[in-house]
């Protein structure tokens, strides 16, 4: 590999680890955020939901705008975008400006992640496999240290500096990619013969806001019915709202022809359907630990954040160590067996939590932390495999989009529980509580993956 190739990868690595990094290091901000802005944590849960909820919207609208304007100029208005937003953020005179900042740092982060594998799968012509498994160490390694720089960070220079850190990395990316990334002019001509209304009919621009709708108002409606303790009009109002919206979205899908999430192909691929499921559950199980534990440590064990986040790296690098293992595994033996373990090893990290109190051995908690690592490792790479095997050759760009709204979701899903559970502040009744539904969550996929599997015109799992 030549050395432009190396400084390549590196401007796309250091770019789309943006998006790991700052969702990852926000677990530790949550109890601090809730001091300084004294909020509960239903409200404080919205600095998760709106990072999610934007990068699950705009991560395919993003991969589609690059095809009609070029990665490498989505790349780079990326970077400036999160730039931005990271130097303003600070700046934020309440939360719901820091919500607003975060919003656009989503966009802008997952304007790098649409683009970032494309560019490197284009461009790097020789020992491609070594260069994309490069990148995909960029990102789980952001992932694994996130909570740990984000300890560090707020323990020695408070919240703002979670934003402030991105600055460096932003800036190094840009004059990488500025000088590596080649131009794509052919794109030009394709972008300058279309019209904004076809553009937005390409993009599923109405399917993206009722989408969007639908997702926001009825979080809205489940949150403030929890936070208030009562049904009131209000709540059925946003509710009501919530579901026409939804129900138009489906509606919409169905019968759109570039729909922004193909719904018939769930019905046509069973096997594909399956595995979306799984991962959204799988992702909510991950998530509902990656957020839940570092507000349990903070406020039941009033750990501070930098022993918070040296904790909290055990879940990342058991995550990271088991991956390239689970890799060669699946490639041998397939992902049933795979698939099951991590299963198993949840079920078990969950009733670990249901023990935890004020007292706990913290072996107890790192335990928990591992064997969630391990199992997230296997899954990671086995639900992609099942993917694969699961979906016919000319639909895997479409069911990757999909994949992707199905990780989303469950994080999102992740934090609604969360918060829901949790009200205004966290206890061991609620850590209890939450070890309960996790054990049971994580008990069906056991069921789901031992569930006999058919075949629907492709490969079976």
């Amino acid at each position: 590999m030549n050395a432009r190739n190396i400084w390549l990868m590196i401007s796309v690595g250091l770019g789309i680890m943006l998006n790991p990094l700052n969702s990852s290091m926000i677990s530790i901000a949550i109890a601090r955020l809730q001091h300084v802005y004294q909020l509960d944590v239903t409200t404080v849960s919205w600095i998760i939901f709106s990072f999610y909820i934007a990068s699950a919207v705009a991560q395919p609208v993003m991969g589609k705008c690059s095809d009609l304007f070029g990665r490498r100029k989505i790349f780079l208005i990326g970077l400036v975008v999160v730039f931005v937003s990271s130097m303003l953020a600070p700046l934020s005179p309440g939360f719901s400006w820091l919500i607003v900042f975060r919003i656009v740092q989503s966009v802008g982060t997952s304007m790098m992640v649409a683009v970032g594998m494309a560019i490197v799968r284009i461009h790097v012509t020789e020992k491609q496999a070594a260069a994309l498994s490069v990148l995909a160490m960029f990102l789980s390694g952001a992932a694994a240290v996130g909570p740990f720089i984000g300890g560090v960070l707020i323990h020695w220079w408070d919240w703002p500096s979670i934003f402030l850190v991105n600055i460096p990395f932003v800036i190094a990316s840009f004059i990488f990619a500025w000088k590596t990334i080649p131009k794509e002019e052919s794109f030009k001509s394709t972008s300058g013969d279309m019209s904004i209304r076809k553009w937005l009919l390409l993009i599923d621009a109405p399917g993206i806001l009722l989408f969007t709708v639908a997702l926001v108002t009825l979080l809205i409606s489940l949150l403030s019915v929890k936070s208030t303790g009562h049904l009131s009009t209000w709540h059925l109002m946003v509710g009501g709202i919530g579901l026409i919206a939804l129900a138009t979205f489906i509606r919409h899908e169905l019968k759109t022809p570039s729909p922004f999430i193909p719904l018939r192909a769930f019905a046509t691929y069973p096997e594909m359907t399956w595995v979306n499921v799984q991962f959204m559950l799988v992702n909510t199980l991950f998530y509902a630990l990656f957020f839940g534990i570092p507000s349990y440590l903070q406020q039941v064990r009033h750990l501070n954040e930098i022993h918070t986040g040296i904790i909290m790296l055990t879940l990342g690098l058991c995550s990271l160590i088991s991956s390239p293992l689970a890799g060669r595994w699946i490639d041998k033996s397939g992902t049933r067996l795979a698939l099951i373990l991590s299963a198993v090893l949840m079920t078990f990290g969950s009733v670990l939590i249901i023990t935890l109190n004020e007292a706990s051995p913290m072996f107890s908690v790192i335990l928990a932390l591992a064997v969630f690592g391990i199992s997230n490792g296997l899954n990671s790479v086995g639900m992609q495999a099942a993917l694969f095997k699961s979906t016919p050759k000319e639909m895997i760009g479409v069911s990757s989009g999909i994949f992707n709204t199905s990780r989303y979701l469950g994080t999102i899903l992740s934090s609604l529980l969360i918060g829901i559970i949790m009200g205004d502040t966290f206890s061991v009744m609620g850590i209890h509580l939450l070890g309960v539904i996790l054990t049971l969550f994580s008990t069906s996929l056991i069921i789901m993956n031992l569930r006999p599997q058919r075949s629907s015109g492709t490969q079976a799992l």
